[in-house]
């Protein structure tokens, strides 16, 4: 009698089994069917391993946009009835690890023994990676910005410590034209655009002096009656050309 009761746990154990064996399989066949191409067999004996990758929508490996991973499952005996073993691998951009995230996987499982889980687990790792993808962003656009307000409080301060007066412009406004040349330029531009009258042309004459001065150094001393040059400002001397009305072509008989 004994040996019967043995053999009819025995036979009970191995129907369990292939019902946890068979509901192992169909839970695969469903999972090739919703992650067709994406789902990979890794092993069959003595359980199905395979992997499902997850990312986040915003996800581009070139940019380091977005969260993305993939997930590794081991069915265990008993399962559903027990939890079946979960594996993070390759994840990118993941600023704290994988622990929190398989630590919230663990508690879905927890919570739906009993049943098949894997498409819930999925789900649930996808929407984990883009709330904590929403969070990366919200915290790298802060940053940013502070970096920007930090750039234009260093900016200001720079203004305000050189701020411009008028004397300092104008000090550095002929220390520029000085480098620059423009001040002897405008002076030599003024200087050839002035058009001389015959008078400053006779006060400015340098060979009037240096004639004047060979003569009396050649000859005895001239005596000069200054009264004759009492009126010379009353003379005109202008050259003829300062009169708008001139015409070489007419001459002053004709006139």
């Amino acid at each position: 009698l004994r040996n019967i009761c043995l053999a009819g746990l025995g036979i009970i154990f191995i129907l369990l089994s292939m019902d946890y064996k068979d509901e192992q399989i169909n839970e695969i066949e469903a999972l090739e069917s919703i992650y067709c191409g994406e789902l990979e067999i890794l092993a069959t004996e003595p359980f199905y391993t395979f992997a499902i990758p997850i990312k986040t929508e915003e996800y581009e490996s070139e940019t380091g946009n977005g969260l993305s991973c993939r997930l590794e499952f081991t069915y265990t005996a008993k399962y559903p009835d027990e939890p079946l073993l979960i594996s993070i691998m390759e994840q990118e951009n993941f600023e704290d690890g994988d622990e929190k995230l398989k630590a919230h996987l663990i508690e879905q499982m927890n919570e739906n023994l009993g049943m098949v889980m894997v498409f819930t687990l999925v789900s649930t790792a996808q929407e984990w990676l883009n709330v904590q993808w929403d969070k990366i962003k919200l915290k790298r656009e802060e940053n940013a910005a502070q970096k920007l307000k930090e750039e234009e409080e260093a900016e200001r301060r720079r203004f305000e410590g050189t701020r411009v007066t008028v004397e300092s412009f104008l000090n550095w406004k002929e220390m520029f034209d000085e480098e620059m040349g423009y001040t002897k330029r405008k002076e030599l531009t003024d200087r050839e655009g002035k058009k001389l009258t015959g008078r400053e042309l006779f006060m400015t004459d340098k060979t009037l002096d240096q004639s004047d001065l060979k003569f009396l150094d050649d000859g005895d001393a001239v005596k000069v009656d200054e009264s004759l040059f009492q009126n010379l400002d009353d003379l005109d001397l202008d050259d003829d050309e300062d009169d708008p009305d001139y015409d070489p072509n007419i001459s002053d008989d004709s006139a």
